[in-house]
């Protein structure tokens, strides 16, 4: 018996090393205990706070709202650029746009993303959903459903399907099919509940939803107002500006700001039914207790602050992100709780890799999010960080700024305005005090602070950004047409 229990060890010790030879990049404790699952969930234009769990009064999202009662929230989640395809790229790779040089991956940058380190390391992999990123496709993955479209989708027999229903039934194929031998992540990249754009029909929700909220007032944000839009710089009054447009089209009366946003809010809804059926099917599996679940956003939204609509600034709507982080694996002291610490896109990735036992590539600009969901702040952690959009049109000026707890500091790169903003007393960001000689000194602060940061993120100069192809054609760009997808 003794001989056997030794055989036994030896023959554990030996194919352990043997992994860890011919896979270097896994660390000892990760092959010590079971690598955790990874279920990645992102929101197409989702307003950070028009969830239930988020304070929202009149959105129902039971399903995320009990799930936020078991994970860590993070209440100051922000992307560094507010657009669907520079962000997803910065989920990809933790990295800038400046580095990245636009929303892309190439043959050369794909290994250093994080679904190719995991993929390395042994995990199964799979992405549902949106593709907005030049050269991610199915090649990058075990399982591949990747796709276009918004809402309503060919279903292939001469029908329509909602992209809600296609989503869970990729889902839910995926979570049957994959080896159960392997650890597994999945990102599901919805297409809900994103902007209107073009036929209004294609943005409509699922018949379970239709009925939502029609008794229902929604309340308009205190900053929705001809006021506070009449306080952004001229650049906004331009006749081709993009935001104002549309702001037309969905919130310029009471009654289309009723109907647009319920309507949002149904697609927020049947996105939230859609997440309950997929953890169902964790529980069933009995893998929920070793599956981290992320969701989170693309980039902000506006309903209306400002007298905008859509995303594309450094505004707090706009840049701004819904993020919870459910480890089953942390103590139960720290379920609900919340962290106010800045928390980016370019984090996800480091973090992913970390959870799966792998140094993260050295190319990865963002940090690792674990300490903070033990509770623990680093002293060294981020008190601003640097926004930049940089493609510059009439229809969507290009800027660039410093995003703190405190203070926002934005620049127009085309005209040079800035915009200061002390938020402290200004959280709603109407009172511009770059003019006021009593924050000479606050400016100057910030305008140095920008250039340090602009420094340490590097990357492709902005000058030269706006040049860059895999980001808005120039076609585009001119016209504001696809601008905002």
């Amino acid at each position: 018996m003794k001989r056997y229990f030794a055989t036994r060890m030896l023959a554990g010790f030996l194919a352990l090393m043997a992994g860890l030879l011919f896979n270097p990049e896994v660390s000892l404790a990760a092959t010590a205990a079971p690598r955790p699952n990874i279920l990645f969930l992102v929101a197409d234009d989702l307003s950070w706070h028009s969830l239930g769990y988020a304070g929202d009064p009149a959105v129902k999202t039971p399903n995320l709202d009990r799930l936020a009662n078991e994970s860590v929230l993070f209440t100051r989640a922000a992307v560094t650029t507010s657009i669907c395809m520079v962000s997803r790229a910065s989920y990809l790779t933790g990295q800038w746009l400046s580095r990245m040089g636009g929303a892309r991956v190439t043959p050369a940058t794909w290994p250093d993303t994080w679904p190719a380190q995991l993929r390395k390391a042994g995990y199964f992999g799979g992405h549902i959903g949106k593709v907005h990123v030049s050269g991610q496709n199915a090649s990058g993955y075990d399982f591949w459903a990747g796709r276009s479209g918004y809402a309503w989708l060919p279903d292939g027999k001469g029908g329509k399907m909602h992209s809600i229903q296609k989503d869970t039934e990729e889902a839910l194929r995926f979570l049957d099919t994959r080896p159960k031998d392997q650890p597994f992540f999945l990102q599901i990249a919805y297409t809900v509940p994103h902007a209107q754009d073009g036929d209004p029909a294609q943005y409509l929700p699922m018949p379970q939803e239709e009925s939502l909220y029609t008794n229902v007032v929604v309340p308009v944000s205190p900053t929705a107002t001809e006021e506070a839009w009449l306080k952004l710089p001229g650049l906004f009054r331009s006749q081709n500006n993009e935001s104002r447009n549309r702001w037309k089209k969905r919130f310029d009366t009471p009654e289309n700001f009723q109907t647009y946003t319920k309507n949002y809010y149904r697609l927020i809804s049947g996105m939230d039914r859609s997440i309950g059926v997929i953890l169902d099917q964790l529980r069933q599996q009995s893998v929920a207790d070793n599956t981290i679940i992320v969701f989170t956003g693309d980039n902000g939204y506006f309903l209306g602050e400002h007298g905008l609509a859509d995303k594309w600034y450094a505004y707090e709507e706009s840049l701004r992100v819904p993020l919870l982080i459910h480890d089953p694996r942390l103590p139960a002291a720290r379920r609900g709780q919340r962290c106010d610490d800045w928390a980016l896109n370019v984090d996800l990735a480091p973090t992913f890799c970390a959870w799966a036992g792998l140094t993260p590539p050295a190319a990865m600009q963002g940090r690792d999010l674990r300490p903070l969901l033990e509770g623990r702040t680093p002293s060294d952690w981020r008190r601003d960080f640097l926004y930049e959009f940089k493609w510059n049109s009439e229809a969507i000026p290009a800027s660039e700024g410093v995003c703190s707890k405190d203070w926002k500091y934005i620049r127009w790169l085309a005209s040079g305005v800035e915009e200061l903003f002390d938020l402290r007393r200004d959280p709603g960001e109407t009172n511009n005090l770059s003019k006021d000689p009593g924050h000479a000194a606050d400016l100057a602060r910030l305008r140095a602070r920008l250039a340090v940061l602009r420094n340490e993120v590097g990357g492709v100069p902005v000058e030269q950004l706006s040049n860059m192809p895999y980001g808005i054609s120039k076609r585009a760009a001119r016209s504001g047409r696809k601008a905002g997808e």
